[in-house]
């Protein structure tokens, strides 16, 4: 994995006097820091034309947020959702992989940290306090990566001992090796960790500044012997020559290190993009070959491998994983029914129902 440098800070002056600024500025000494009274103005005006992205991805915005922070996942329309809830703290991310999403999504290109830390603790006490049934699960791993900010504000601190006296389930999911901080921390089971997998080819080719996959299995390992329930997210799945070989290779990697005892949950999604993105991460990553499969839009308008294909893929990963365990909780990211039917020979009736399927699963890990 590849150190990520920030070479310039925006300090919003509304955000200057509150405590996670400080820890940031402390963290980041001789960094320069150029302090700003409208943000707008600057997202328009101090950004190159020519890679933008790449260019913000360097570049740490520390501004506060206003409004709703924590939402249900948007999912995808007439497909079943898992019920998730995003937890806004951090925007962007300095990692590069060629198939995110937030490229074509956000108006921000900079690395964005929100300041106000209180209020968001608050307005996610507020939402858990309500008593919501299933069990609720929330995570910081849509936005941003998780634990990429780390080494300069390190979120799991603060995330990781809250959630551990809440009815919750905290997800922090990555593509580091930034666990160092987690393993002392008193996570009574309440904070899933967990890795979006691929094979070493498509790592190596498109996810710029991300850790090996040997590096995750080990990060993963270490976790696990610390306690917390671990994930695994395969997705993306991309169509590539020799993906049967790559990504069973994957599973079997994974496992010689990991107990399947301690996977809470495994998820896998074929490759989809909004329109918008085709051209956007050609631009920035000529070499990319991730458009060349057979990709078409689908009813929510992202283009999709044929459902053919994508039920091919899961169809065989669902072989390798339960040849590891029969036991391990698997489910597919926005797909339909009739694919859940094709892969598992069943479907939850709706988003509800996988839910309370989550919901089973995890008072499972809780109670042993």
């Amino acid at each position: 994995m590849f150190p990520f440098q920030i070479e310039k800070i925006y300090l919003d002056v509304q955000a200057e006097k509150d405590w996670v600024t400080q820890t940031v500025l402390k963290a980041l000494p001789g960094i320069p820091v150029q302090r700003i009274e409208d943000k707008g103005s600057l997202i328009k005006q101090s950004l190159p034309k020519l890679d933008p992205i790449g260019t913000g991805k360097k570049n740490l915005l520390i501004t506060r947020f206003y409004g709703r922070r924590l939402k249900p996942c948007p999912g995808t329309s007439r497909h079943i959702c898992c019920g998730y809830y995003v937890i806004n703290a951090v925007t962007n991310c300095p990692m590069d992989c060629s198939y995110c999403v937030l490229q074509g999504y956000l108006n921000n290109p900079f690395l964005t940290l929100y300041s106000n830390w209180d209020d968001l603790l608050q307005e996610i006490e507020g939402f858990l306090a309500i008593g919501r049934t299933p069990l609720s699960r929330l995570g910081t791993g849509e936005l941003s990566d998780s634990l990429a900010l780390e080494s300069i504000f390190p979120i799991s601190q603060f995330l990781v001992p809250f959630f551990a006296r809440k009815d919750a389930i905290l997800e922090l999911k990555t593509k580091s090796i930034e666990v160092e901080r987690l393993l002392s921390l008193d996570h009574r089971g309440r904070t899933v960790i967990s890795w979006s997998l691929n094979p070493s080819q498509v790592i190596e080719g498109e996810e710029s500044g991300t850790a090996s996959l040997i590096e995750r299995i080990q990060a993963a390992k270490r976790c696990q012997e610390a306690g917390y329930p671990l994930g695994f997210h395969f997705d993306p799945m991309i169509d590539y020559e020799g993906w049967e070989k790559g990504y069973e290779e994957v599973v079997d990697s994974l496992f010689r290190q990991i107990d399947p005892k301690r996977v809470v949950w495994i998820s896998m999604g074929g490759f989809r993009y909004p329109a918008q993105l085709k051209r956007i991460s050609e631009e920035r990553f000529p070499r990319t070959g991730i458009f060349l499969g057979e990709l078409f839009p689908g009813r929510d308008g992202k283009f999709r491998y044929l459902k053919g294909i994508r039920t091919e893929m899961y169809q065989k990963m669902v072989k390798w994983l339960k040849r590891v365990s029969p036991d391990l909780f698997i489910y597919l990211c926005m797909e339909s029914r009739e694919v859940w039917e094709e892969v598992f020979g069943w479907s939850p009736e709706n988003s509800h129902h996988l839910n309370q399927l989550f919901d089973k699963r995890v008072q499972k890990f809780l109670n042993r």
